[in-house]
């Protein structure tokens, strides 16, 4: 069996090393000498294979079971084969047994090196016993006593020197494992705050729909984030937004007075690079970008990590941050600034659709104040004025009566009366009708189009035409044939109110050789405005009627368009993209509307 370590073992590096010097040291040794012998060869080998397997144990950082009594005895065994191989005590070997001491040393310091000594020892006597038949003669044995002597001397020398030697090792190597431990738990502790960084940046960005709040916390967070890595004090770090008039600076630390005004059109540099593609880019250059060359707080900076705010079709904007290290910027800070960016770009998402959702709101608070007073003008100006008319008639008839008045009279004033009421009753069914049209919802646009042309020449004998393809309204869902009648109801009064036409003349169709857009014009050939005249006073006046056409003509994603002159007539005509392919195209300016209209 096996065991691996996460560490080297050095004890092993220590012992393959001196244990190929040994089995080199003993072959030249006994080449000079008296030449290597098949049985030395054999032991040869095995050291050396030995050894080999012990180094591929030793790279891996693995282990035996048993390992260190394994190598201990398997040099032993070699010590004493190649001891008597090359001639025991009087061979040129006599000091071989230094390959199991070294073995013994290392891996049992003094206790090993002794007890392979006394081993040592006690086998080659008994073999030099063996040998001899037990008779001791002087000059045979001081080889012997030589060996011997060897043996127990290096013994306890190795002993002294693996004891002081491995001590050392052991305490560099518990020095080195007490620093790696220190260094994983600060990593550990970096790595904690690091993600509390990341939770306190999701929960400020996901916990506020402000826009500069947003902006601000991405600042904040980025550098708490770089600065548990790194010492940030020259760090310049920037937001930067889209305005009417180009990238200005949202928010920025350690930007001067003289760079906060600074606005960057995109057009050209790093930051249309960004935005165009869409990926984040370092700068190393960035005295010679056209644009980011006008800030002073980056004139002392050599490198620049800039990041597009970018999310689907939408552009916030972009961030930059710029150090004057030109190697501060390594993968790991960029990843983390990316993702940063990533997040800070949803909450810039997030807190454009609220304040469109609270400008939505407002819009709507808005059209229902407008649909209040509408709705009294209208009561005001028809039916009040009306029903006042038919009190003022009944009460000239009561006097009449009162006076004596002839039947002829009598009958020709209740007839002026009756009419008055009929037209009274008109009026209210009128306005029922463009308050909510039922006719709209149980038989379709067409048909409550043709209803409001009647009722217009019915009350008022404003002539309006309807021409109104069945094919473009088949490609309207209900709730898009609703905002488009009350535009068409929108323009059509606002004709008649204002225009003095003779005629008013309302038209759906498909725009020529496009299939998935839809045109909705309304004409008259009234008197006409100037339209930038009255956009320009709108502020002044108390109606919404074209702001009404506007924001209706934004629910169904299309454009709207006005042309009018002062004795010209007015032409009010509506774009709708029927799918989202012809929408992106209609948005992008791909389809030549007016002209084709």
């Amino acid at each position: 069996m096996v065991r691996q370590s996460e560490f080297p073992y050095l004890a092993d590096w220590i012992a393959i090393l001196l244990r190929w010097v040994m089995l080199i040291t003993a072959t030249l040794v006994l080449a000079l000498s008296t030449g290597a012998t098949w049985p030395f060869i054999f032991l040869l080998a095995l050291g050396a294979g030995w050894n080999l397997a012990s180094s591929s144990l030793a790279i891996n950082n693995r282990r035996l079971v048993f390992h260190r009594p394994i190598n201990v005895l398997i040099d032993f065994l070699i010590s004493i084969g190649m001891f008597l191989a090359s001639g025991s005590e009087s061979g040129p070997l006599f000091w071989i047994g230094l390959l199991a001491l070294l073995s013994g040393a290392i891996y049992y310091e003094w206790r090993g090196s002794l007890g392979v000594a006394l081993a040592l020892s006690l086998l080659q006597g008994g073999a030099f016993y063996t040998r001899t038949g037990g008779t001791l003669v002087l000059e045979s044995f001081l080889p012997l006593g030589r060996t011997l002597a060897f043996n127990l001397l290096t013994g306890g020398l190795l002993g002294a020197l693996s004891t002081r030697l491995i001590g050392a090792v052991r305490k560099r190597y518990q020095a080195q494992l007490a620093l790696r431990r220190e260094a994983e738990r600060k990593a550990q502790q970096r790595e904690r705050r690091r993600i509390q960084t990341f939770y306190d940046m999701v929960e400020t960005l996901g916990g506020t729909l402000n826009h500069q709040v947003v902006l601000d916390a991405a600042l904040d967070l980025s550098l708490a984030a770089l600065s548990e890595e790194a010492d940030i004090q020259p760090l310049v770090s920037l937001v930067l937004v889209f305005r009417e008039e180009g990238l200005v600076i949202g928010t920025a630390r350690g930007l001067p007075p003289a760079d906060q005004g600074v606005i960057l059109r995109a057009r050209e540099g790093v930051l249309a690079e960004i935005l165009q593609r869409g990926e984040p880019q370092i700068l190393t250059q960035l005295g010679q970008d056209p644009e980011l060359n006008r800030l002073v707080a980056l004139q002392n900076c050599r490198s620049a990590y800039c990041l597009p705010l970018v999310r689907g079709m939408q552009i916030f904007g972009a961030m930059l941050f710029a150090h004057p290290d030109p190697d501060f910027f390594t993968p790991d800070r960029c990843e983390l600034l990316e993702i940063i960016g990533h997040q800070v770009t949803i909450a810039l998402q997030n807190a454009r659709l609220f304040q469109q959702l609270e400008e939505e709101r407002q819009r709507l608070i808005e059209t229902t104040e407008e649909a209040h007073k509408k709705l009294a003008r209208d009561l005001h100006d028809g039916p009040t004025q009306s029903i006042s008319a038919i009190a003022m008639r009944l009460s000239i008839l009561r006097k009449r009566l009162e006076s004596g008045a002839t039947n002829g009279q009598v009958t020709e004033e209740l007839k002026q009366i009756e009419a008055l009421a009929r037209r009274t009753t008109e009026e209210i069914r009128h306005m029922l009708f463009t308050l909510r049209p039922l006719i709209l919802e149980s038989e379709g646009l067409i048909p409550a189009l043709q209803v409001m042309c009647e009722k217009m020449w019915a009350l008022y004998q404003q002539k309006v035409t309807l021409d109104a393809d069945p094919d473009v309204v088949k490609r309207l869902d209900p709730n898009r044939q609703t905002v488009i009648f009350y535009i068409i109801e929108e323009a059509v009064n606002n004709a008649r109110k204002h225009a003095e036409a003779s005629e008013i003349r309302v038209r759906i169709r498909f725009l020529p050789r496009e299939q998935e857009i839809a045109f909705v014009e309304v004409a008259d050939n009234g008197k006409g405005f100037d339209p930038k005249e009255v956009e320009t006073n709108y502020e002044h006046r108390g109606s919404l009627g074209m702001v009404n056409l506007r924001e209706r003509t934004e629910l169904l994603n299309g454009l709207l368009y006005i042309d009018s002159a002062p004795g010209k007539g007015t032409r009010v005509y509506i774009v709708i993209p029927l799918t989202d392919s012809a929408a992106e195209r209609l948005h992008r300016g791909l389809i030549g509307t007016r002209e084709r209209a």
